[in-house]
């Protein structure tokens, strides 16, 4: 007998089912002529072999005229004249009102012994609900003869595609009367507080169909969804980033993006890159064409955290910065925390980037495949186990080279080549029906020479595995576990005396747990997490037996980072809602080591050296430790308008040491010591939230205002690579950032997309106050990526389900620089040497873009065995030379500054995907 019956009831109320009267009548001489209709259902049921299931909340009377009859035949006269009727299938029996019994129900967990309904602790176990998926049907969840009546139920649950059975995220779920509404988390799942007895929810999400589901509620259950994509939406080309219900959740700052959502955004080559798009989102800024790395905010490029399925990502890019260095296949969403960052992340001052992986579908064979003009990739999803195993397979690369042979015959870099690739795999299994695992692995690798005798290297690799267990109806666990890899390596054989190898790696081991436990009204978040460092910070080696480098090598760096949070977010009222945390995170420095205790009255010099501490292996010769602070909260102004609040705390115990302002192949990571201490910074933000009331337009507007201690900042000189004196070049700094960010999105229609400006500075100051000669004699000074104005727009024209137009725009102040304004005579020196005006007092031109694409989707019949789509475009359509950067030389005696551009042309593109 199956644990799920569904029960088709359709009332004849002239046919009187034969078991009425297959009952052996029994003597209820002894009852009243009245009784309440509670005894009448408890002595019925006694003296039948049937099971009763009513939705009656209100006692009433009864009047008994005829006793010597059949149970249930009696309890049918019974009810003549109540609003209430008798229905039995096999040997459960329904009292329901008359007009409720013209509507399918579905009981959820009816269990196999009946007399499991008598206990007052029932549950309905989570591995026993199918998906309701109908509008129709009346779903019953719990007991429905239960001894108590709560006043509040829980229901909790998961909310998929129908399709593809992929969780669904910010779907909103709403009561109207009273108003409770929640929407589903980034793995699909929800939690609501209802009041006992019949509901009806109603359902709407971004590219899904309105729908509603109506419910029973007799106690405490669990509920999955099922949900059906709106047909005009699916063939749709939506290309905003999509803010979660963005009205009534309590996150500041927050993104969330889908790749299914950023599909047709024009970008160079035409690779859909999810960097790329979380590049256009307001507050987030870029020093030029192909960076590598992004600014949030004020903050610097190392100040963002970017996980991978929990793994960390130290170089996120390909190809200098042209593509990211994972496949968009691999990719189910990024959420994008620019405040509001949740207590559970940690380690970085600015913000987190949390990436997804996609699970391959467990119930039939997916595939898809794309070609560019760069790049070709191959997506496979191979169910294993129907319904419960499933793998993903994922790679991609390029036959880039042709790029750098299209350079003039006289560059110094033709002849030079590049190329990557990477690949992904998702394994998940469901080990039982409340848990699931997966287990995730990650490679890329790239290699580049812009001529034979210079060549480079980095890869990335990640491998992490994630439980994910069901306690019970309110508890929730996930752990997890991994590592983290980064290297890089470069030759340069120029001079074959001279040949050397430099080459970085930084490996990690992390462990974690997270739990969510729901009290109703709150919503409890608490975990830990820890993580160990080891860390190769240069070796510099002769390359080739001919090579006279001197072999050298730093002392790697060894640390634990641990951390301990707890964060509840509390419903107070139905429109006001506070959410508060608390992350203590502690850093451990680890021997071996040896470090250098310098003079306290004047700046590190090697000279100044007082002292050398040898520590041994495992020791912790340096603590460093603190708490971190999460507050926000909304207050529901109207269905349509909000207005939230936040503030949150952070420490950064690794760092990047740079001279350049993007990230670089060279770059080398640096973690704390006795003598550089963690940056700390905060944030405060505020805004207003306001959408139509068809959902048609959404707007924002959002100020913050954040402060960072002990950045990084460099002496003049500063080397960077291979120094055992590191603490001597860099200078601590302060820094502040403010701006306001506003935001108009169309989410859907045959013109959909979205614009935003933002306004926004940053300033340094090196305040340290053994500085003989602060950078500005001490005052502040903007950044190298400090762009005031910046504006952004996104859209889409859908001509038919077939065809559609995407253009981005993109505007922004120039960045600031610095300019010589003369040269003089140093007697000192006894050579002349130029003079520089104050750090970034002025900018170079601004920055202007325009991308278009056309996109052509062939065909839309499901019934077709492929489905393939094409996009052709134009990157930079005006041939707009923006300058990414300007030098100045020397020649003849003369000092001229030139202008570097990276794309000074139009870049045609064309992409061809196809999905199997």
């Amino acid at each position: 007998m199956k644990y799920f019956i569904i029960f088709k009831i359709i009332l004849l109320l002239f046919i009187v089912p034969t078991t009425l009267y297959a009952q052996q009548p029994v003597s209820l001489a002894n009852i009243n002529d009245s009784i309440s209709i509670e005894n009448l259902l408890k002595i019925v049921e006694t003296n039948s072999s049937c099971r009763i299931y009513t939705d009656i909340d209100q006692s009433f009377n009864v009047v008994i005229e005829t006793k010597d009859i059949p149970p249930l035949q009696l309890l049918e006269k019974a009810l003549v004249g109540t609003p209430y009727k008798i229905s039995i299938y096999e040997d459960k029996v329904f009292i329901l009102k008359e007009n409720e019994l013209n509507t399918h129900f579905i009981f959820q967990s009816l269990p196999d012994n009946i007399n499991q309904w008598k206990e007052d602790k029932f549950f309905i176990p989570s591995e026993k609900i199918e998906k309701a998926i109908s509008e129709n049907l009346v779903y019953v969840i719990s007991n429905p003869y239960t001894k108590a009546t709560p006043a509040k139920v829980v229901l909790k649950g998961k909310v998929t595609d129908f399709k593809s059975g992929d969780p669904l995220v910010g779907v909103n779920i709403v009561l109207k009367d009273p108003f409770i509404g929640t929407s589903t988390d980034q793995n699909g799942n929800y939690s609501l507080q209802l009041p006992f007895g019949r509901v009806q929810l109603d359902i709407s999400g971004l590219n899904i169909k309105e729908s509603r589901r109506q419910l029973m509620l007799y106690g405490d259950g669990i509920f999955n969804i099922e949900l059906v994509e709106e047909i005009y939406q699916l063939n749709e080309a939506t290309v905003i980033a999509g803010r979660t219900n963005n009205i009534k959740n309590l996150q500041i700052g927050v993104d969330k993006l889908q790749i299914s959502k950023i599909k047709n955004i024009p970008t160079v080559l035409g690779e859909v890159d999810i960097l790329k798009a979380i590049q256009t989102l307001p507050g987030i800024k870029t020093v030029g064409e192909a960076a590598t790395g992004f600014n949030v905010r004020g903050g610097t490029t190392d100040q963002n955290l970017i996980l991978l399925n929990d793994g960390t990502i130290y170089n996120p890019s390909h190809l200098f910065g042209f593509f990211t260095a994972f496949s968009s296949d691999m990719v189910k969403e990024a959420d994008m925390y620019k405040s509001s960052i949740p207590a559970q992340y940690g380690g970085r001052i600015s913000s987190v980037l949390n990436i997804t992986g996609k699970e391959a579908s467990k119930e039939k064979f997916n595939g898809s495949a794309g070609i560019g003009l760069v790049t070709s990739k191959l997506n496979l999803e191979i169910p294993i186990i129907e319904e419960k195993t499933s793998i993903l397979l994922c790679g991609r690369t390029t036959y880039s080279d042709w790029i750098l042979k299209q350079l003039p015959d006289k560059s110094e870099y033709n002849g030079g080549s590049a190329g990557f690739y990477d690949i992904g795999t998702v394994f998940s299994h469901k080990t039982s029906e409340k848990s699931t695992l997966n287990i995730y692995g990650y490679y890329s690798h790239d290699r580049f020479s812009f001529n034979e005798n210079q060549k480079y290297a980095y890869t990335n690799f990640n491998a992490s595995t994630k439980w994910r267990k069901f306690f019970n109806e309110k508890l929730i666990g996930n752990f997890g576990a991994g590592i983290d890899h980064y290297d890089y390596e470069n030759i340069e054989i120029t001079n074959e005396s001279e040949a050397y190898k430099l080459s970085f790696d930084i490996n990690q081991i992390f462990a974690k747990a997270d739990f969510s436990y729901d009290m109703n009204n709150n919503k409890l978040d608490f975990g830990l997490k820890s993580m160990l460092y080891n860390i190769n910070t240069g070796t510099y080696e002769p390359e080739g037996n001919k090579s006279l480098v001197r072999y050298d090598a730093l002392q790697k760096d060894k640390a634990l980072e641990s951390a301990l949070y707890i964060g509840d977010e509390w419903n107070v009222t139905p429109r006001f809602s506070v959410s508060a945390g608390i992350r203590y995170s502690i850093f451990n420095a680890l021997g071996p080591r040896t470090y250098y205790e310098y003079n306290p009255n004047i700046l590190p010099y090697e000279t100044s050296v007082i002292d050398t501490v040898n520590i041994s292996a495992g020791k912790i010769f340096k603590t460093y430790h603190g708490p971190e602070f999460r507050l926000s909260s909304r207050y529901l102004i109207g269905d349509n308008l909000s207005v939230k609040a936040g503030f949150n705390s952070m420490r950064q115990y690794i760092l990047k040491l740079s001279n350049t302002i993007v990230m670089s192949p060279t770059d080398t990571w640096k973690l704390c010591d006795a003598n550089i201490r963690p940056q700390k910074g905060w944030q405060a933000a505020a805004g207003i939230y306001h959408s139509s009331p068809k959902k048609e337009w959404e707007s924002s507007l959002e100020v913050y205002y954040k402060q960072m201690e002990d950045y990084l900042d460099y002496r003049g000189g500063a080397r960077l690579l291979m120094n055992h004196h590191i603490e001597t070049d860099v200078i601590p700094s302060e820094g502040y950032a403010y701006g306001v960010e506003l935001s108009l999105k169309k989410t859907y229609g045959k013109l959909n997309g979205w614009a935003s400006y933002t306004y926004s500075r940053t300033f340094l100051r090196q305040s340290e106050n053994l500085i003989p000669n602060p950078v500005n004699n001490g005052d502040w000074y903007p950044t190298d990526y400090d762009k005031p104005h910046d504006f952004k727009l996104a859209g889409n024209y859908k001509f038919t389900q077939r065809y559609s137009l995407s253009v981005n725009i993109d505007y922004s102040t120039g960045r600031p620089t610095t300019v010589p304004a003369g040269k003089y005579y140093d007697q000192n020196l006894n050579s002349i040497q130029v003079y520089y005006t104050d750090r970034n007092s002025y900018r170079i031109p601004d920055y202007f873009r325009t991308d278009v694409s056309f996109n052509i989707e062939p065909s839309h019949k499901l019934t077709l065995l492929t489905h393939s789509s094409i996009s052709i475009g134009i990157y930079n359509l005006t041939g707009r030379k923006n300058v990414y950067s300007i030098y100045f030389v020397s020649e003849n005696g003369k000092i001229k500054g030139y202008q570097m551009s990276i794309f000074g042309t139009p870049i045609p593109f064309i992409t061809y995907n196809i999905k199997f």
